[in-house]
């Protein structure tokens, strides 16, 4: 009789009929879509919790104990994860299903072990169904050269963003891409393009590592997992300025505090130096947020935009972060040559299409005064759209 993986062993008591095993808690990802069900917590002492269109739910069942925990736990990790896990008490890991992957963090907490998975789409999502408020998309996968940095908190959508952008050039350039990840996230194809994607701890040490090598890899597009430190955020701003095109993220909720943030990251001596570089390579800062929908059904992105024209990149050098703001607020022409915008300014846009309702866009909002006057300057808009159209309709 063959084995049964850990997978399907059915461990935990919904009820004393119904049992469930990690393949049933994960089958739950892909019946509704990652997008509305974006996690599943496991820990000792509570019952399993999904996070869906944003917030917690737990399911009706009895509470995790030790010894269910660590079989659920051990059914998604690998021997050599497990051993590590014991060693430095977390251990980050992935685990792909014929219809998803996932992203996993193992940890111990002060009840016993945890789990928190993230579930993702096995295929980037078209770009065009990402939901840019205008088509800087367009410009970012033609560049050649250039720093893109998607920003947001944790759970904002930014590495399923960089998948379908990356992915996109990958099936119209042929270059070569290379990516960092810690963990792999999206299985990304070779199209047109070749793709080596290279996980840290496996594949190399860590991310400066992967970049010092990465430049001896002949690579036009590379993807930085994430800038964790002074050695990783040096080296990515090189591969920048030396005429790659890089990605990269960080847990900033806005342009301003992104450049801020990456300064920040160095010696005050060193600051007007990297700010002088970050002048020359940064290309866009697209800054996001996941907000619930008024349906009810998922969430929709709200993005804050920064293109690095001429005069931005003199405000970034000189340090004059306080004239950032103004510029998104007024660059919003959807050319190449601007296409920036606020993130109130997308939220109120977001409600005038009644995708979003005025008060969960308040609540998402990091400048509340200012996101009332951009409802007001929408609706004008609106009502000028209307009373032109009306006096065409009249004359025609």
């Amino acid at each position: 009789m063959p084995e049964v993986s850990l997978m399907d062993i059915k461990v935990y008591a919904v009820s004393d009929e119904r049992k469930l095993s990690m393949r049933d808690l994960l089958k739950f990802f892909y019946e509704h879509g990652s997008l509305r069900v974006s996690d599943l917590h496991l820990k000792v002492g509570e019952p399993p919790t999904y996070r869906i269109d944003g917030m917690l739910q737990r399911m009706k069942g009895a509470d995790l104990d030790r010894q269910t925990m660590e079989t659920l736990a051990r059914s998604v990790l690998a021997e050599a994860e497990w051993a590590l896990l014991r060693k430095q008490r977390a251990v980050d890991s992935s685990y792909i299903t014929d219809n998803m992957q996932f992203r996993m963090n193992c940890f111990y907490d002060s009840n016993g072990l945890a789990l928190a998975i993230r579930g993702l789409e096995p295929d980037p999502i078209p770009l065009e169904d990402i939901g840019f408020p205008n088509g800087v998309w367009s410009d970012i996968i033609n560049k050649q050269w250039g720093l893109v940095l998607l920003t947001g908190i944790t759970g904002a959508g930014k590495s399923t963003t960089i998948a379908s952008l990356i992915n996109r050039i990958a099936e119209i350039h042929p270059c070569r891409i290379i990516t960092l990840e810690d963990p792999i996230e999206y299985r990304l194809k070779s199209k047109a393009a070749l793709i080596s994607q290279r996980e840290v701890g496996r594949d190399v040490p860590g991310f400066a590592q992967g970049l010092r090598d990465c430049l001896r890899e002949d690579p036009d597009v590379i993807f930085v997992g994430e800038m964790r430190d002074r050695e990783s955020a040096t080296w990515t701003l090189t591969a920048a300025e030396t005429g790659h095109l890089v990605f990269s993220t960080l847990h900033t909720r806005d342009a301003r505090g992104t450049i801020t943030r990456i300064l920040d990251i160095f010696p005050t001596d060193q600051q007007d130096e990297v700010a002088c570089q970050m002048s020359l390579g940064l290309s866009h800062i697209v800054s996001q947020k996941l907000v619930p929908r008024a349906d009810g059904q998922g969430r929709v992105v709200a993005m804050e935009i920064l293109n690095n024209s001429y005069a931005l990149a003199n405000l970034i050098r000189l340090r004059k972060l306080e004239q950032v703001y103004t510029f998104l607020q007024t660059r919003t022409k959807d050319i190449s040559e601007e296409r920036m915008i606020t993130l109130e300014r997308s939220l109120a846009t977001l409600v005038a299409r009644k995708k979003v309702t005025p008060l969960e866009a308040e609540r998402w909002a990091n400048h509340r005064t200012t996101f009332h006057d951009e409802m007001k300057r929408v609706q004008e808009e609106q009502k000028a759209v209307e009373k032109a159209a009306a006096k065409s309709g009249r004359r025609a």
